[in-house]
């Protein structure tokens, strides 16, 4: 009788063990390494930043035989803090005259709101996005207000556009950038278009 009673509990507890294992399949079946899910995040993200063609003004140009081609050591990383701007004569913007221009390498742009620089996407913590979260990114892509709720941000970015995103897609552009070389440069600030006149008419 003993032996009967240990065998239907062995047969009973196998049965269990069992059924725990074919409940956790699905489970296990679908949990992915953080890493993994992480590098394909980045991967996602570096896909949306060339395809929105980011590098075209937030990363400084080389000139080459085949014109200007971002600057490898500097990806991303904004207006050249040493660089000079060229002379800019803000009477030729206007409503009946130019819409706006633009320096030799697209970083500074001049047009009715005064002067823009582009800025600093890398992870530089000083100087950059270092300091950022995935939230302030995504709010400062959907507010158009610098880390969501400061200054506006000014064109040439169109920040209209990426607010269109949906989350997925902001949070894959973020773990792009912050995936990047971080590169210590600190942009200008904006030059408002009195500032501009002001320093036309010296």
């Amino acid at each position: 009788m003993r032996k009967v009673h240990l065998l239907s509990a062995f047969v009973v507890l196998t049965v269990f063990a069992f059924a725990m294992w074919q409940m956790l399949q699905p489970s296990i079946a679908k949990a992915k390494p953080t890493a993994t899910i992480k590098s394909a995040q980045v991967k996602k993200g570096m896909y949306l930043v060339n395809l929105g063609g980011c590098n075209d003004c937030h990363s400084a140009k080389v000139f080459t035989n085949m014109g200007p081609m971002p600057d490898s050591t500097r990806l991303l990383a904004g207006y050249i803090a040493s660089g000079k701007l060229p002379e800019v004569n803000a009477a030729m913007v206007g409503p009946d005259k130019w819409g706006g221009f633009f320096n030799n390498d697209l970083t500074a742009w001049v047009g009715p709101w005064g002067v823009s620089f582009a800025a600093n996407l890398t992870p530089d913590e000083a100087t950059g996005i270092g300091m950022w979260t995935e939230d302030v990114f995504i709010k400062a892509m959907r507010t158009g207000k610098h880390m969501g709720a400061g200054r506006p941000i000014l064109p040439p970015m169109p920040w209209q556009n990426y607010g269109q995103l949906n989350d997925e897609d902001l949070g894959a552009i973020f773990a792009y950038l912050k995936s990047i070389r971080p590169v210590k440069n600190a942009v200008p600030q904006p030059i408002a278009p009195t500032d501009l006149a002001s320093q036309r008419a010296k």
